[in-house]
């Protein structure tokens, strides 16, 4: 396994996604008390290119390390942000790696990539449950959190109309407590 750089793993996502890599950020950073490097490696990519982007990932290195998927209501979308570590194991030369795809509220639907990572199914159902966001082809669409009998169409996670606020209540002594 060759260990890239942080701009040679750039352009080599560039160079495979063919268009579909929309931008990307690295933040270098100096962390601990021995000011070891840390890099952080953002990729932007449109939902066409996330699959082929998670193949490319695989090919850069075999089994690349899936942490979870940050999923963020931003009004009109939702970003999916999946978190992965690159050459982990390898000694100051990981580099943390997120893959963002920005999807439409009018079509919340991301393709699964358990069949490529099978850890990530945890993640995609947690995501199917807390934020409607459709995931085509996941091998177990079960809830993970939420019980059966919690109510169709309300996912915790948003701040829009399909959120869970008709269902929250004030504990008592906490009536006069202003939120933001």
């Amino acid at each position: 396994m060759d260990i890239l750089l942080p701009k040679e793993v750039i352009q080599s996502f560039e160079t495979a996604l063919n268009g579909a890599l929309v931008g990307s950020r690295i933040y270098e950073l100096e962390v601990a008390v021995k000011k070891n490097h840390y890099v952080s490696l953002w990729l932007d990519v449109s939902r066409e290119g996330f699959r082929p982007a998670i193949l490319h990932l695989c090919h850069l290195e075999e089994t690349p390390h899936f942490t979870v998927i940050a999923p963020v209501d931003k009004g009109d979308t939702v970003e999916l942000l999946y978190h992965f570590s690159l050459f982990c194991g390898q000694h100051l030369k990981a580099i943390a790696l997120a893959i963002r795809v920005k999807l439409p509220k009018t079509d919340l639907t991301i393709p699964s990539i358990a069949d490529i990572i099978p850890g990530a199914i945890f993640s995609e159902r947690e995501v199917q449950e807390m934020m409607g966001v459709k995931v085509v082809g996941i091998p177990d669409e079960r809830r993970l959190f939420m019980p059966d009998d919690f109510p169709q169409g309300v996912y915790p996670w948003r701040r829009d109309e399909t959120g869970p606020q008709d269902m929250l209540r004030v504990l008592p002594g906490r009536q006069g407590i202003q939120h933001e």
